[in-house]
């Protein structure tokens, strides 16, 4: 189980607050994400598309949980969230981002 920002949260209903918190988390995460390709990769392929392809789909799951939020959709809103951070701890774990080692906001360690 991933433990830390997302500790105090637990529940079993998705609250106008615990919306807000993710917002904030991800937003924070989006803006400290920066392509750079440190992982090890033997074949050949462009990854910096690749880092760039899961850096634009963070994104736009980002922008879908605003736009669902807008429309009063929480749960929805809230599973666009986790999927754009998902997208984001992926990328830092492949090592196309660099998140600076940042294990508060990525599954890094």
């Amino acid at each position: 189980m991933i433990r830390g920002i997302f500790d105090a949260m637990a529940s079993k209903e998705v609250t106008d607050e615990k919306l807000e918190k993710y917002f904030r988390v991800t937003g924070e995460a989006l803006g400290k994400v920066r392509i750079s390709i440190a992982g090890d990769f033997e074949e050949e392929k462009d990854w910096n598309a690749v880092a760039e392809d899961f850096l634009d789909m963070a994104k736009r799951y980002y922008a879908d949980a605003g736009y669902f939020r807008e429309k009063g959709e929480i749960v929805t809103a809230f599973a666009a969230l986790n999927y754009a951070h998902g997208w984001l701890d992926a990328g830092a774990r492949l090592g196309l981002f660099d998140v600076g080692k940042d294990s508060r906001l990525f599954t890094v360690d």
